[in-house]
């Protein structure tokens, strides 16, 4: 079978047991290094975008995709409801309300936002019933004045289903100052815990209860709350939503809230990336002092080759192959060991977690209990291209020394 010059020697010089061990030895572990380094940058983004899933699917699970509102309270928020649905990427719409105000609770006092819902619909927007620990979200009910109330403030204050507490809220008037507190008892009718910072934030109230502290008249309501298939889109759905209800209406989304956050992950992300790289860039690298020995120790086979017609363009394509030989099989050995690992490290955690007799990951501290993972094929390309590139540029001044070297120069001394 025909074979090019360049690629049998290269492939030839790769298998070849060299008489120098030592040479072999750096190949080696070029290669070795090469694929460890592949492994920790597959494993580690895979992990990553584990936590960006669970940070997404909890936080913005929890918060409004977008909400549309008008110049008045809505007095009718099913049609505004019904114009919302009737676009394809909507899979809800309730009635909303948001306030801030402070809960007070034998003299201890904490900022907190207010979500006036629907409990019978919120379902459909939000994950918080499949995260209540006490109590259950349909206690909230029209007049009662019952309140839900996260994980970490009910700890704070120490505070049970049952207990009551009291919410202050400012209230524009024509006092001087110009704005009273307006307070009102609250029980606690339920608690629950996503894992987030909206544990320690975050309460919940009927939205008949809402509306009243805000004085809005009977069936009124301050916006609707709509929620999306793809959340990344909310910016342009709720500017198209907009636009078809007319004059008078407006719409806020997430980013303007939660944007910075996973700007900031997404940011994390790269640099991490970025570091992570330069394992890979010295383990390429290591191929340049492989390269340059293996040339030194070649030295007379090069220039019988060349006595025998070979060009310096051939030579320098012989030691680029059997470089490239040694990036490509230490990429491939990491991707697939990465590729292991990352589908199987939850799995790991789990079992070195249950031999040890030890929760590595605390509910108490971190807002997730386990070690997730989710493995992007973007990801891996990523890494396997910029694997292979370095380990080919890594290739490139070793070669050309190579090729620059002399018959008789190196026919001298042998």
């Amino acid at each position: 079978m025909f074979r090019p010059l360049p690629i049998f020697i290269g492939a030839r010089y790769t298998r070849a047991k060299r008489r120098n061990h030592f040479i072999s030895f750096i190949s080696l572990t070029s290669m070795i290094g090469l694929a460890l380094g592949v492994l920790a940058m597959i494993v580690v983004l895979s992990v990553m975008n584990g936590f960006q899933k669970e940070m997404r699917s909890r936080i913005l699970g929890m918060v409004s995709h977008a909400t549309l509102s008008a110049e008045q309270p809505l007095d009718d928020w099913r049609r505004v409801a019904d114009v919302a649905l009737k676009h394809p990427q909507v899979v809800g719409a309730v009635p909303f309300a948001e306030l801030e105000g402070m809960l007070s609770f034998k003299g201890m006092m904490q900022p907190v936002q207010i979500n006036g819902i629907d409990p019978n619909e919120e379902t459909k927007v939000s994950i918080i019933g499949q995260h209540m620990v006490q109590g259950a979200l349909n206690s909230l009910q029209p007049g009662e004045s019952g309140i839900v109330i996260g994980e970490i403030t009910a700890r704070r204050f120490r505070l049970n289903v049952g207990d009551k507490l009291t919410l202050i809220v400012p209230e524009v008037s024509s006092a001087p100052g110009g704005i009273t507190p307006r307070m009102q008892r609250f029980s606690v009718v339920g608690v629950f815990k996503v894992g987030a910072e909206l544990d320690n934030s975050l309460a919940l109230v009927n939205i008949a209860d809402a509306s009243a502290i805000q004085r809005l008249p009977e069936g009124h309501v301050q916006s609707v709350r709509i929620a999306l298939k793809d959340l990344f889109l909310a910016p342009e759905v709720s500017k198209q939503i907009v636009a078809e209800l007319g004059q008078g209406y407006r719409a806020d989304d997430w980013t303007h809230t939660q944007g910075s956050l996973f700007s900031a992950m997404k940011m994390e992300k790269t640099m991490i990336g970025l570091l992570l790289l330069l394992i890979v860039a010295v383990a390429a690298f290591n191929i340049i002092a492989t390269l340059i020995m293996v040339v030194a120790d070649k030295r007379a086979d090069i220039a019988i080759l060349r006595t025998l017609g070979a060009t310096p363009r051939q030579i320098m394509a012989v030691f680029m192959v059997q470089g490239s030989v040694i990036g490509v099989i230490g990429t491939l050995i990491g991707t697939v060991l990465g590729v292991i690992s990352a589908l199987n490290v939850s799995t790991w955690i789990a079992a070195l977690e249950r031999i040890s007799g030890r929760q590595i990951f605390s509910s108490d501290v971190y807002f997730v209990s386990y070690l997730p993972s989710e493995l992007q094929l973007g990801d891996v390309l990523l890494i396997c291209g910029a694997a292979l590139v370095l380990s080919f540029l890594a290739t490139l001044y070793p070669a050309w020394r190579a090729a620059q070297t002399h018959p008789a120069e190196a026919l001298r001394y042998e």
